[in-house]
């Protein structure tokens, strides 16, 4: 492949729209590194559960905010996430950690911490990266070369999430995700949203493979203009 202009793109939107799946793809299939910004989220909740941090008090989150090492390897074909040290890949993604991610992610000096680790990443990827998360177009890259931003309904979400959470029960996954989007939305600091100059792409009738190739034309697009 010719070495193309390193090209930075922020994917956004809420659970359940195919994010990971999508930017993981494009990212492979386009020579880009890839960055799940959930992950850090996640790693630092992790963290702060398994360091006995309350995790409803913000003034503790706070001040624990800047003790865990935070690792994120951003090779598309194997991303990883380490904490110390630690490959937390697997515990971050169990119930507890999801539970209280919201909450710790709220919190503005984890925000602060997490969006640094973030941009320095992104301003380190020699090709160009896919970053997806909540904030990228908004906050974390507001300069990005490329914004784009995935919805779906409430109901392809839940279903597409009880699929991947094998034998959850749609109804409680949908009353669960829509509880999510509200707590990331109306956060005060980088609430979830979509950037003025986002594209916004509805994934609700759409195959993942018919979502990839809406992306990855977007990108080249993108790339040839530059």
């Amino acid at each position: 492949m010719e070495s193309a202009t390193p090209v930075i793109v922020a994917i956004d939107g809420p659970s359940g729209t195919g994010k990971s799946s999508t930017s993981k793809a494009v990212a492979a299939q386009l020579g880009l590194s890839y960055l799940d910004t959930g992950a850090q989220y996640r790693a630092i909740t992790w963290w702060m559960v398994n360091n006995g941090i309350d995790v409803d008090d913000p003034a503790a989150i706070a001040a624990a905010a800047g003790k865990p090492e935070i690792v994120s390897g951003t090779d598309p074909q194997g991303p990883t996430i380490c904490v110390d040290g630690v490959d937390v890949a697997g515990p971050i993604r169990t119930q507890e950690v999801t539970s209280k991610v919201s909450a710790v992610s709220a919190v503005p000096e984890v925000r602060a911490r997490i969006t640094e680790l973030q941009r320095s990443l992104a301003a380190s990827a020699e090709h160009g990266i896919v970053v997806e998360g909540r904030d990228i177009g908004t906050t974390v890259l507001p300069d990005a070369d490329l914004k784009i931003f995935l919805t779906a309904s409430a109901e392809a979400r839940a279903a597409r999430r009880s699929g991947e959470l094998k034998g959850a029960d749609v109804h409680s996954t949908r009353e669960a995700l829509i509880k999510r989007d509200a707590a990331d939305s109306s956060r005060k600091t980088s609430p979830l949203a979509k950037a003025d100059d986002a594209v916004e792409v509805d994934t609700t009738a759409l195959t993942l493979a018919q979502v990839i190739e809406c992306v990855v034309t977007l990108v080249e697009e993108k790339r040839a203009g530059k």
